[in-house]
């Protein structure tokens, strides 16, 4: 009976640990993500400014209360705006800047087959 008490113990020791693990993960994603408004170009994850510091617990404390990834970049966007995100998402306002590569590319790609075919003749 004796080792059944550590087996158990030992076994909610370990479990612990490993979800802790995975939200020590999950923090680190998110502030990776995040854009720094005071450091201009550094994630909050990478820098030491007071505004960073503030948005780690911020991170760990909705984290806590049980929030997802998504309700926390949601919960941030609507607070300091969709330039917060490293990684924004995929919307209509943004339809032009994804195209226009492509674009370009078929462009230039229809210029140089006109320009060989007009050498050509």
């Amino acid at each position: 009976m004796n080792y059944f008490k550590y087996i158990v113990i030992f076994f909610l020791v370990f479990n612990f640990n490993f979800s802790n693990a995975q939200d020590n993960d999950l923090k680190i994603k998110i502030t990776k993500n995040l854009r720094c408004l005071i450091c201009q170009g550094q994630s909050v994850y990478d820098s030491d400014s007071e505004f960073a510091n503030s948005l780690k617990i911020l991170v760990q404390k909705k984290l806590d209360e049980g929030l997802t990834e998504k309700q926390i970049y949601n919960y941030l966007k609507e607070k300091y705006g969709e330039w917060i995100l490293y990684d924004p998402e995929f919307g209509k306002n943004r339809y032009f800047l994804w195209i226009l590569p492509i674009l370009m590319f078929l462009i230039a790609g229809a210029i140089i087959i006109k320009l060989f075919i007009i050498k050509k003749n």
